[in-house]
């Protein structure tokens, strides 16, 4: 007889940026750097990816939940001083966009409900985390904000691709053009979440909701997930690896040099040098 995989006990696996827990039918991925407001390096998603391949093999797991640890940040997105590093070594950035896509996509295809717990700040990519989602409860004091166009980092292919088809384009566009920060209410009005809380509560209502996953059929559900994610899977797979390639290109490009440096001097970004910069090129090239 084929001896498949099964779950590990969390502490074999030797998680350094993330806490996984295990117990009564619920796994739970931390993301454990509150000092960085739980940014994600390329460790911290390969840890990511190895804890939701676990939780998808383990015959005693119903539920995933996926949260943030303290209670300022759920995920602030991208370590931007690793991003940094690849104005020197671009072509890196093709190897950290392959870690991001692996998680995402073990998230999404675990075969079991998932849960995002929103302690806070979900910001770039840890909104697109938290989308990737089935479920999202969040704490009143969360907000909810894309900052790519305003940073130098197109949010292709989860947000580009997702937030139009979970909260309509017209608000899609103004969370990706703007960037402006969306509070917890407007993101429960919009659609982009399921349940807003006091703090206090919100352990409380992620409970409650996964006693009641708990309780339904888990083939059903695995099922009738993978018919869900068909448009979110149809928009990713389609436009991802293009995303993939092409943020690797720009990762040394001028506008993410001064998004980058920008945010590490603590200043506004100077929007005007960047596009004088564009019409000026124009001039000496015509």
């Amino acid at each position: 007889m084929l001896d498949y995989p099964r779950g590990l006990p969390p502490q074999e696996l030797g998680f350094e940026r993330i806490i996984y827990t295990k117990a009564e039918g619920r796994a739970t991925v931390t993301i454990n750097r509150p000092e960085v407001y739980n940014c994600f390096n390329f460790q911290t998603l390969s840890e990511m990816a190895r804890a939701f391949l676990d939780a998808s093999w383990d015959d005693e797991v119903g539920v995933l939940v996926l949260t943030g640890a303290g209670d300022k940040a759920f995920c602030t997105g991208a370590d931007l001083d690793e991003q940094e590093k690849f104005l020197a070594r671009p072509h890196d950035y093709w190897k950290w966009m392959g870690a991001f896509i692996d998680a995402h996509d073990r998230l999404r295809n675990i075969g079991k409900p998932t849960i995002a717990r929103v302690n806070g700040m979900a910001v770039g990519g840890g909104n697109e985390f938290q989308m990737a989602c089935d479920l999202a409860i969040a704490a009143d004091h969360a907000i909810f904000r894309q900052v790519g166009t305003a940073r130098g980092s197109v949010p292709a292919g989860g947000a580009t691709q997702w937030l139009p088809i979970i909260i309509g384009d017209r608000r899609a566009r103004e969370m990706l053009l703007l960037c402006e920060e969306i509070e917890a209410s407007k993101a429960l009005e919009w659609g982009l979440i399921n349940q807003v809380v006091p703090a206090a509560q919100l352990d409380a209502a992620v409970n409650i909701m996964t006693a009641k996953l708990l309780e339904r059929m888990p083939n059903i559900l695995r099922y009738t997930k993978q018919q869900v994610n068909f448009w979110r899977d149809l928009s990713w797979n389609m436009t991802v690896g293009h995303a993939r390639d092409w943020l690797s290109v720009d990762a040394d490009s001028a506008e993410v040099a001064e998004g980058l440096a920008a945010f590490h001097q603590k200043r506004k970004v100077n929007y005007s040098a960047i596009r004088q910069a564009r019409i000026d090129a124009g001039e000496d090239e015509f």
